[in-house]
């Protein structure tokens, strides 16, 4: 942000700061949400280019909005299921871990 856009909004009595901030994370909730997040781009990226939703959803006996949910970042999916729907797309353990290694 600009600082002298941030000067005035301060002046005006706003906070400014981060969404880690605001929500009042740790760093370790910090990095679960950026890691989580990145594996849900990840899953949309990869299924993108091997099959639908619903061909995803069949194979991991699920359901295409779930799907879409996890390829949405979701608060309500979880880690386990990001990874499982990576692995039925072909993803390697090693691919995963490459997206994770990623996160700064």
């Amino acid at each position: 942000m600009d600082l002298d856009k941030r000067a005035r909004l301060e002046s005006k009595g706003w906070k400014v700061g981060s969404v880690s901030d605001f929500l009042e994370l740790t760093p370790e909730e910090s990095v679960l949400v950026e890691i989580k997040l990145a594996l849900s781009q990840s899953l949309k990226e990869r299924r993108q280019k091997v099959m639908t939703q619903s061909e995803l959803a069949s194979k991991m006996s699920s359901s295409q909005p779930r799907i879409a949910k996890a390829e949405n970042g979701d608060a309500s999916v979880s880690i386990e299921l990001l990874i499982r729907a990576m692995l039925a797309t072909g993803a390697t353990a090693q691919d995963i871990g490459q997206v994770i290694a990623a996160v700064g």
